[in-house]
């Protein structure tokens, strides 16, 4: 009922933010939101920012859908695509103020590391569409992970930690703490926070 309103399509090709929202604000940008509830979260608390979230499963779009109508949120937008069609065939260079990458799926086989989002390419896509300043913000639950999460950015060209050197971040305040997560926290699991800013 809603998507006609809130979903955006592979086939309206490249979008201009401004026209899409009915605004100049602040852009965020969440692939692979799940079942939306952070992203839903997020938008509500920052009502003078816009995010655009990204996910193939379509309960999770489904249920951002929802969050969407029973929050009354004006500020999201969504697609049901793969978030490199996304990236390469529908934003604009630089239009991004931030990208969120929160728990993808680890892969945690050796075998599978090569499946894992977070590789040197994906990350200068990324880079291209962020602005110079712009944060791509990172987490994940899998120490495994959190450590080639950081290998790579910190070898990825155009970008800078936003802490010192090999170091992660605090959680900010603006990314929410997943029920997933809380459960994790309890049982004394550890979650990894990376922020790198585009530097050129």
């Amino acid at each position: 009922r809603s998507w006609p309103t809130f979903g955006l399509s592979r086939e309206g090709g490249m979008i201009d933010p401004r026209q899409v929202f009915g605004r100049d604000a602040m852009l965020n940008l969440e692939i692979g939101f799940g079942m939306g509830g952070s992203l839903a979260e997020m938008a509500e608390a920052a009502p003078e920012q816009n995010f655009i979230g990204v996910e193939v499963h379509l309960p999770g779009v489904g249920a951002l859908l929802k969050e969407i109508e029973d929050r009354g949120l004006e500020n999201v937008r969504v697609y049901n695509i793969d978030a490199n069609d996304v990236i390469d065939l529908c934003l604009p260079d630089a239009c991004l103020d931030q990208v969120m990458v929160f728990f993808p799926d680890p892969w945690h086989k050796k075998k599978h590391h090569k499946r894992r989002l977070v590789q040197t390419e994906f990350v200068q896509r990324i880079r291209h569409k962020l602005r110079v300043g712009g944060i791509l913000h990172l987490a994940t639950d899998w120490e495994n992970y959190a450590e080639h999460m950081m290998d790579v950015m910190g070898e990825s060209e155009g970008f800078a930690n936003t802490r010192a050197q090999g170091e992660y971040s605090p959680r900010p305040d603006y990314r929410p703490i997943t029920k997933f997560e809380k459960r994790g926290e309890n049982l004394g699991h550890g979650v990894w926070d990376l922020l790198f800013h585009r530097t050129n």
